[in-house]
């Protein structure tokens, strides 16, 4: 039997105290994509729609794909945004009716909207309203979802990647995609349970090359293997979002007596519970990154990750405490990306290659955040459009762009300064630049972990800075409001 099945992306990880909201304009620079245009852009790389095709030909499923949209990480989504995209889908699946037998979701699980806690709750439950009868709805997420008990009761479905970086998402969309064709031929029929610990994120945000998320995962793999186990996911969890449901999550889908199930996400929150305070990372200040790298002589690169200042978590991308740092200490033979500054790179791009001129640079969303603008003397030696495609892991094969970008030395550093915000996670968002990065010493990525997927190979060592940025550590310099108390590291237990 062939069955009908509507699929569509839509992604958002919102930071709540980013001031600066998402709108609709955010998601079409990043890329919204519909229907067959989707498919070509986004069909044949490593994509939960990727896998979603994957799986529909072997099954000889008819596909309806509505839209692929995400944008970069920032503040609330607004609600004409949210309105026009997932009206897309509620439309297109009240127009199929009855003739719909499943929907497969690409969502991330941390959308906050102006007017929910819970974007990816809401966009399910839209869709229960207009559905004709029960169909089974299967949802992809990202592992630092906030997962709600409204997106488990309305998706029968749930699960996360299970790699950060991640570099799954094709794999685990496949597996989603089987559990689907098994409920809708009636041979399961899945629920999903989730167990949440009171903290604002799992001590190393959900890290999976290092750490106690490697047998945490390998036990969720196992236990996919147990009499009744569908997924089993592990979610770090996302602390830059102030709402009610934060923090981390063990989920299952699950069919039958739900007991062992309940029982193993259970133990699982346990220990992360009980490792709360083992963190992995060793987190410096710029002075100390500074001074690391002015003493580094490895044969491979140092690759200095800041942290804090990660667009890819809602940051403002133009923190400059780290670049001064650096800076100061004359650090030389050293690569900077990106410090995101539509202004400067404006200016930047009126220029002629060669040309030096005094402009300001970064510190311009938020100077209680990572630093002020740093007033510096620039020579231009790139401009560009910022267009390119990905050659690592994560954007392999996808078109991406940085918007109008200039490439800049300052004394010893060369920075790439950008229009669009996004992190740093592929060396061809270097290389497209003219800026190899295995030619110099030091590497500065604004990215906390996505970057290792590509960069690690050529790195000597790798350090990570906490800059103040949005993204800090310090928890106690961000005004929550709204998550529950007591939470975690902010208060004591």
């Amino acid at each position: 039997m062939s069955y009908c099945v509507l699929t569509a992306e839509f992604a958002h990880e919102t930071n709540t105290f980013n001031i600066r909201k998402t709108d609709l304009d955010a998601f079409v620079a990043h890329g919204l994509y519909e229907g067959a245009a989707a498919i070509e852009a986004r069909g044949d790389a490593n994509t939960e729609l990727a896998g979603f095709l994957d799986r529909s030909r072997e099954y000889g499923w008819d596909v309806v794909h509505t839209i692929s949209t995400d944008a970069e990480p920032a503040g609330p989504v607004t609600r004409v945004a949210f309105d026009h995209i997932a009206g897309k889908i509620v439309d297109k699946a009240k127009e199929l009716g009855s003739g719909l037998d499943g929907i497969l979701l690409g969502l991330h699980g941390a959308m906050v909207t102006e007017f929910s806690e819970d974007g990816e709750g809401e966009l399910l439950e839209r869709l229960r309203q207009i559905l004709p009868r029960r169909i089974p709805i299967a949802v992809t997420l990202d592992p630092h979802a906030n997962v709600t008990a409204k997106m488990c009761e309305h998706a029968d479905i749930l699960m996360s990647f299970k790699t950060y970086p991640h570099v799954d998402m094709r794999e685990t969309a496949r597996h989603a995609a089987d559990l689907l064709q098994q409920a809708m031929a009636g041979v399961v029929t899945p629920k999903t349970l989730l167990v949440r610990c009171p903290m604002l994120e799992e001590a190393n945000a959900g890290r999976t090359d290092m750490g106690p998320m490697i047998e945490w995962i390998a036990e969720a793999r196992r236990h996919e293997k147990t009499p009744g186990a569908l997924a089993a996911s592990i979610n770090g969890a996302f602390p830059n979002a102030d709402i009610a449901e934060v923090g981390p999550t063990v989920l299952v889908t699950y069919e039958g007596d739900p007991a062992p199930h309940q029982a193993f996400a259970e133990r699982i929150a346990e220990e992360m519970w009980s490792n709360r305070a083992n963190i992995l990372n060793t987190f410096h200040t710029p002075a100390e990154a500074a001074q690391l790298a002015s003493d580094y002589e490895g044969e491979q690169p140092l690759i200095i990750a800041e942290y804090a200042d990660n667009p890819g978590a809602g940051a403002y991308g133009d923190a400059t405490a780290l670049l001064d740092a650096l800076l100061s200490a004359k650090v030389a033979d050293a690569c900077f990306g990106p410090m995101v500054d539509p202004e400067a790179a404006r200016i930047l791009s009126q220029m002629n290659i060669g040309d030096s001129a005094s402009i300001s640079l970064g510190g311009k969303s938020d100077a209680r955040f990572g630093g002020a603008p740093l007033e510096v003397n620039a020579k231009v030696l790139h401009l560009s459009d910022g267009k390119l495609i990905g050659t690592g892991a994560q954007l392999g094969g996808l078109e991406f762009s940085f918007g109008p970008t200039a490439v800049i030395q300052i004394d010893g550093i060369v920075v790439l300064v950008v229009t669009e915000r996004s992190q740093l996670r592929d060396q061809q968002q270097f290389r497209a630049f003219g800026i190899e990065p295995t030619a110099y010493r030091v590497i500065v990525v604004k990215s906390m972990q996505h970057f290792r997927a590509d960069f690690e190979q050529i790195a000597g060592r790798i350090i990570v800075c906490d800059s103040g940025a949005l993204c800090t550590m310090d928890y106690s310099t961000i005004p929550y409001r709204n998550v529950p108390r007591p939470i975690y590291p902010l208060d004591a237990f």
